[in-house]
């Protein structure tokens, strides 16, 4: 909840034009600053269809998590943050979700 407080008031303090940035840089430095301030690790990834990686970071018991792209020039963008990360089982995958 806290990640998402701090980013909601970043877009607050810096107004709509912050809303259409998403904040990226080097990936090491954000998967390096994610390490250090909620313990968050990768914990899937994947490659698009554009060869952009996609990467879900997640704290233990996914308290917290992030997900950035990483273009194959190497800068990352944040794209998401949320609470809660679970992951299913192969087969639950099959299963239709529950809402």
């Amino acid at each position: 909840m806290t990640k998402v407080l701090v980013l909601l008031a970043a877009l607050i303090l810096f107004g709509a034009s912050a809303s259409a940035q998403v904040p990226c840089t080097q990936r090491a430095e954000i998967v390096t600053q994610l390490a250090g301030k909620y313990k968050e690790v990768p914990v899937a990834i994947g490659v698009n269809s554009k060869g952009h990686l996609v990467e879900v970071l997640s704290s233990e018991h996914g308290r917290t998590w992030t997900i950035i792209v990483t273009s194959p020039a190497g800068m990352s963008c944040v794209v998401s943050v949320g609470e809660d990360w679970s992951t299913r089982q192969q087969d639950e995958q099959q299963a239709e979700p529950q809402v």
